[in-house]
């Protein structure tokens, strides 16, 4: 387990050439030739980099493998000969077991591989964290939007939320009412105004002019008619709960919604509930309380039960919604230090190249944020399963790593309950991809997280209440974990993917990491950081990270506008817990 801290920044490169097998240190060299990683000297597989056909032989540490099968890129090759039941190891650490006899040179598969991890315990073994060498960003600032609470948000949005799916379509109402006319555009790659063709008509315009009149708008000529030039956008909240679920999700929905308001990236909110339901305005404003009682923000609420017509209610959300943007319009981008980054780390359609190209690039930007004094989020906690020993060994308190075991056991147990333990967390994209066992996959999505002490540990709606590293409990569902991250602080989002996954957040802009050149070629309209260039030997991790900063920078800025973002990829989707694992 004592290596596993280290792996992030010193994972091992097997360089292979006709005569013999290189170890160098991952994070310092270049690749040269590209055929397989051994990413640590006590693994007993190794990374395919390029297809290898039956008949290939490799060669490693002066011996010659012969490969038994044809091997696809990313999957793993078996360096020696596995009896039925032996450890399957990467990164040093235990990913799987062999379910028969695995002859070395032979593909990890469902077939011949079976879950099984390290287990862990809560004595401690802290070591002393060695920080990225940050010098050259102690005076870098970004331009952000300050708050009344100290916090700075990298975007200045209005949000509308119902505390009940009932109200939903009251919610749209107003959207409508309220995004486009005011400059804002929807989730459409251009707006059609009709509203000028009834102009033409009604001042007698013929059919020829009506015929020859521009209508179509891009978002960024939209965007030149806005009428509030500080606000960013207004974004709705919209879910399908609050009342006839467990009164659990009734009260986590509250505090998840107030999280949201209370995320620096938000300047207030407008709350439509209905008056009946489980999700009450007397739980939202419970949770505010607890969390930030002089967070200093506009917030509007409207119960439909104490109202004599929806017009009304509608009629008196839109004035007062309006009301809000005109104060709000008053705070515009200012200098900011880079401790207010608070960034959250996610992965989501990861690959076999995850773990050892994008997930250690993002924990080295992630390890250079936290040494700058911010705040970083790691999450999925199906995803850390054979990573808990680390983790639990770089709490600053005991009773993190307590709290933390008592989660990942809980959680395991509740999946168990329903019959989808951890063991079935792969997904069929994942195994197509060389991600064969749950701990295979935890362990190199587990590398987003660096190598910081961990500052804290984090229930589901939780928030983080100073700055560092942080690890809260969230499903392994992409968008369920992005929404319960920004409600815990995050005001941007880095998502890593190796096949491509079209998701956002609906306040908190997320960049998009892709963990393979083809990919980035492929889907170049979701890619916004290219990390397989770690694989061709043009970038190491490092300086790949490095990158991952500068581009956060930009963001956090308004300088850069993530495809994500562009695209409108609003997703928000709250845990029903006992329900989604």
């Amino acid at each position: 387990m004592a290596f596993f801290a280290e792996v992030c920044i010193c994972i091992v490169w097997s360089k292979v050439d006709e005569d013999s097998a290189q170890l160098t240190t991952f994070a310092k060299r270049k690749f040269t030739l590209k055929r397989y990683l051994k990413i640590h000297p006590e693994d007993n597989v190794a990374v395919a980099l390029e297809q290898f056909n039956h008949g290939d032989r490799l060669v490693l540490d002066s011996k010659e493998i012969l490969i038994t099968e044809n091997i696809p890129v990313k999957h793993k090759i078996t360096l020696e000969d596995l009896e039925k039941g032996d450890r399957i190891r990467m990164y040093s650490l235990t990913v799987g077991k062999a379910k028969k006899y695995i002859a070395k040179g032979t593909r990890i598969s469902t077939e011949n591989t079976e879950h099984a991890t390290e287990s862990f315990n809560t004595d401690s073994k802290k070591s002393a964290w060695q920080a990225p060498d940050v010098s050259q960003y102690k005076t870098r600032t970004f331009k952000g939007y300050p708050r009344k609470d100290g916090s700075v948000g990298v975007r200045n949005y209005w949000v509308i939320l119902p505390l009940v799916f009932c109200e939903k379509r009251n919610v749209v109402i107003i959207q409508d009412a309220l995004i486009k006319n005011l400059g804002y555009p929807g989730s459409e790659s251009f707006t059609v105004n009709t509203t000028q063709l009834v102009d033409l008509y009604q001042s007698g315009a013929s059919q020829q002019d009506i015929l020859e009149a521009s209508i179509t708008m891009s978002p960024d000529q939209l965007a030149q008619k806005r009428v509030f030039k500080n606000i960013d956008g207004i974004k709705i909240l919209n879910h399908d709960m609050g009342c006839g679920g467990t009164r659990q999700d009734a009260l986590s929905l509250c505090r998840l919604l107030a999280g949201y308001v209370l995320n620096p990236n938000v300047a207030g909110a407008t709350v439509l509930s209905l008056g009946c339901q489980n999700a009450q305005i007397s739980l939202f404003q419970e949770a505010l309380n607890q969390f930030n009682p002089g967070h200093g923000k506009q917030i509007f609420y409207f119960e439909q039960q104490k109202y004599s017509s929806e017009r009304e209610l509608i009629s008196d959300a839109v004035k007062h919604t309006f009301l809000g943007l005109i104060e709000a319009d008053k705070t515009g981008r200012q200098e900011a230090a880079l401790s207010h980054l608070r960034l959250g780390l996610e992965c989501g359609g990861s690959d076999g190249f995850s773990g050892i190209t994008a997930n250690p690039a993002l924990g080295h930007a992630s390890d250079m944020i936290i040494a700058l004094g911010g705040t970083t989020i790691l999450s999925e906690f199906p995803e850390l399963c054979g990573a808990e020993q680390d983790l639990i060994d770089r709490c600053k308190k005991k009773e993190d790593g307590e709290k933390f075991s008592q989660l990942m056991q809980t959680y395991s147990s509740r999946a168990e309950a329903v019959g989808s333990g951890f063991y079935a967390n792969p997904s069929p994209g994942n195994i197509r991809d060389g991600l064969i066992t749950d701990a295979m996959k935890s362990l190199g999505a587990a590398l987003k997280g660096g190598t910081a002490p961990v500052q804290g540990v984090l229930d589901y709606t939780e928030r983080v209440n100073e700055n560092g590293f942080y690890l809260l409990c969230t499903p392994g569902g992409d968008v369920e974990s992005t929404t319960a991250m920004v409600g815990s602080g995050c005001n941007l989002v880095a998502f890593t993917t190796g096949l491509g996954t079209p998701t956002g957040n609906v306040i908190s802009p997320t960049i998009k990491i892709s963990t393979n050149n083809l990919l980035s070629e492929k889907m170049p309209d979701i890619i916004d950081i290219n990390a397989g260039t770690i694989i061709d030997g043009v970038d190491t991790i490092q300086s790949k990270g490095a990158e991952i900063l500068e581009y956060l920078i930009k963001v956090a800025s308004g300088e850069a506008i993530p495809h994500a973002e562009r695209l409108g990829q609003d997703d928000f989707i709250p845990w029903k817990r006992g329900i989604s694992l």
